[in-house]
């Protein structure tokens, strides 16, 4: 039996094992999500009431976790967004529609807070069916005025980016530190880091661009 509840300061170790086994060797030889979960927590753009974790049969098998974001205009005026991310479930509960909770909760919880809109870089096989539809759609582009093909977008309120030009900041916390991440690695039982041919796939998605 799958069950959702809000993360607690208890889970933190345990939710950061799950994200370093979901994303180990995923993007590149091992991985940093853990070590961004990490310091997210501390973060001021933290949004505590929206990190939920899943479990199975009581034992903690994924989560999710969102920050503070914003689109800005030409004139610097700004609206705020949510931005999730990691999302993670442990491999041998992968495929089981437990990321899927996740994410269709928090959704719903985002809605009943307000928020008006969800960004996220996420590859859109993953995220489409959420309602998540690219970012050139809402005129919204990253900071350097692109639309990357994993920039995506759910309103939450419709119309909130009608008629805009925007472009995307997201929480700098995502900017993780690569020497203190591999610092922080190593309170964890080794594991060896290796390529993978979803690297590969990682790095075309991350560089393509909807024209």
């Amino acid at each position: 039996m799958i069950s959702l509840r809000r993360e607690t300061e208890a889970d933190y170790r345990i939710v950061e094992t799950i994200i370093r086994e979901a994303f180990w060797n995923l993007y590149v030889p091992g991985c940093t999500e853990h070590y961004l979960a990490h310091v997210m927590r501390d973060h001021s753009d933290f949004i505590p009431e929206l990190s939920y974790v899943a479990l199975a049969d009581g034992r903690i098998v994924g989560s999710i976790m969102y920050t503070a974001s914003k689109v800005i205009d030409g004139r610097g005026e700004y609206l705020d967004t949510i931005t999730f991310g990691p999302v993670s479930v442990l491999p041998e509960f992968q495929r089981l529609g437990i990321g899927s909770m996740l994410i269709w909760k928090t959704i719903d919880e985002a809605r009943t807070r307000g928020e008006r809109a969800i960004i996220i870089y996420g590859h859109p096989k993953n995220y489409c069916k959420f309602g998540f539809k690219s970012s050139k759609d809402y005129g919204i582009a990253s900071m350097d005025g692109r639309f990357p093909y994993s920039l995506l977008v759910l309103e939450l309120e419709k119309g909130t980016f009608a008629g805009g030009r925007w472009r995307y900041q997201e929480s700098d916390v995502y900017n993780v530190d690569a020497d203190k991440a591999e610092e922080f690695d190593k309170t964890f039982e080794h594991k060896e880091k290796k390529y993978q041919y979803s690297q590969e796939e990682f790095r075309m998605s991350s560089r393509a661009f909807v024209e």
